[in-house]
C-alpha cells in the first residue's frame, strides 16, 4: 500500500548509527553562550546561508545577545547540508551542549504511566504508556519521534513553530547531514507511513525517529487514518531494530501544519500503539505521548476518558 523506503541496513553504517555521539567540544562553564554565538556567526559569515538569513559583515556586533542567537538559528535553519567552515563544529558543540544543560532533561523512565495519572481509564496499554506535556527536545527518552516532511531534511523556515524545526535546532546541523546521507542513498522522497532513524546528537534522546504523516487538506478520510497508523507502526517497528532502545516518545504526528484533526489523531495514536504493544510483549518499556499545547492535551484526555479508545 505504501511505497518502499530504504531499510535501516542500507544506511546504518553510513551515518555511524551504532557509535555513541561525542561532540568536538563539550560545554565549558567559563565560556559565555553569547560569546560562542558571536564566534559562530563570525565563522559562518561567508557561508551562502548567512546572506539568505540576513547576516551582513558586522551585523552581529549591532545586535543584542538574544537577537544574535536568533540570527544564528536562522542561518543554521536555512543552511543546506554540507561541511561547516573550519572550527564551526567545535563552537556549535560547545554552545549546544551548554544550552542542553540549561534547558534541563526530563527522564522518560521516571514519568508516571497512564494507569497512575488516569486510574479510571479503560485504555488497555495504560500501564505501558505515559502522557507527558512538555518540550520534546528536553525529554530523555531512548528515541523521540519527529514529524518530518517528505524531503526529510528538516524545516528550512527560520521562525516556523513546527516540531521538525525545534528538533533540528536543538540537535544541531549533524542531524540534517545524516538525513541528507540517508535521502541521497534512497534517491526518492520519503513515503508517507514509513520511518528512518538517526542519532539525536545534542538532544537528550539518543535517537530520532523521522516519519512522514498524512497531509489532511479537506475532510478526514479512512486513508488518512490508515496512513497515520502506518507512521506509528513504522516508528515502533524500526525502534526494535536498534539494540538497547526501550523508550519511545511520540510527538503529535500530522496534527500541526499537516492538518490532521487532533481528536481523531489522538485516538488513532492510542489504538495503534496499544495494538503494537500487545503484538510485541516486553519489547519496549514505555511509550510516551508527548503534547505541548492545551488543545493537544485535551484531545488525548478526551480519548482516554470520554472518548474511550478501543479495548
Amino acid at each position: 500500500m505504501y511505497a518502499t523506503a530504504l531499510p535501516i541496513a542500507a544506511y546504518r553504517a553510513a551515518i555511524a548509527l551504532g557509535e555513541p555521539f561525542r561532540s568536538a567540544n563539550g560545554h565549558d562553564p567559563d565560556q559565555r553562550s553569547a560569546d560562542l554565538v558571536r564566534e559562530a556567526l563570525g565563522l559562518l559569515g561567508d557561508d551562502p546561508a548567512a546572506v539568505r538569513a540576513g547576516l551582513r559583515p558586522g551585523a552581529a556586533d549591532r545586535l543584542d545577545d538574544a537577537a544574535a542567537r536568533r540570527l544564528l538559528r536562522a542561518v543554521l535553519t536555512v543552511r543546506e547540508p554540507g561541511p561547516l567552515p573550519g572550527g564551526t563544529a567545535r563552537v556549535l558543540d560547545a554552545l549546544l551542549s551548554g544550552e542542553r544543560l540549561a534547558r534541563g532533561t526530563t527522564d522518560a523512565a521516571s514519568l508516571p504511566t497512564l494507569r497512575d495519572t488516569l486510574p479510571s481509564t479503560a485504555y488497555r496499554a495504560a500501564d505501558r504508556t505515559a502522557l507527558w506535556r512538555g518540550d520534546i527536545t528536553t525529554l530523555g527518552a531512548d528515541a523521540v519521534v519527529n514529524a518530518a516532511n517528505s524531503a526529510l531534511l528538516g524545516c528550512f523556515a527560520p521562525v516556523h513553530p513546527c516540531v521538525d524545526n525545534a528538533i533540528h535546532a536543538a540537535a544541531g546541523p549533524r542531524l540534517r547531514a545524516d538525513c541528507h546521507t540517508i535521502m541521497t542513498r534512497q534517491g526518492t522522497p520519503e513515503p508517507t507511513g514509513t520511518a528512518k532513524i538517526t542519532r539525536g546528537y545534542h538532544l537528550p534522546a539518543r535517537y530520532v525517529l523521522h516519519t512522514v504523516g498524512p497531509i489532511v487538506d479537506g475532510p478526514l478520510r479512512p486513508q488518512h487514518d490508515r496512513a497515520l497508523a502506518a507512521s506509528y507502526r513504522a516508528c515502533l517497528d524500526l525502534a526494535t531494530e536498534v539494540d538497547g532502545l526501550r523508550t519511545v516518545a511520540f510527538c503529535g504526528i500530522g496534527t500541526g501544519v499537516f492538518g490532521y484533526p487532533k481528536k481523531p489523531a489522538a485516538r488513532t495514536a492510542l489504538d495503534t500503539v496499544a495494538d503494537w504493544l500487545d503484538a510485541h510483549p516486553g519489547r519496549l518499556d514505555r511509550v510516551i505521548f508527548n503534547v505541548y499545547a492545551d488543545e493537544d492535551h485535551a484531545a488525548y484526555t478526551h480519548a482516554l476518558t470520554e472518548g474511550g479508545p478501543s479495548r
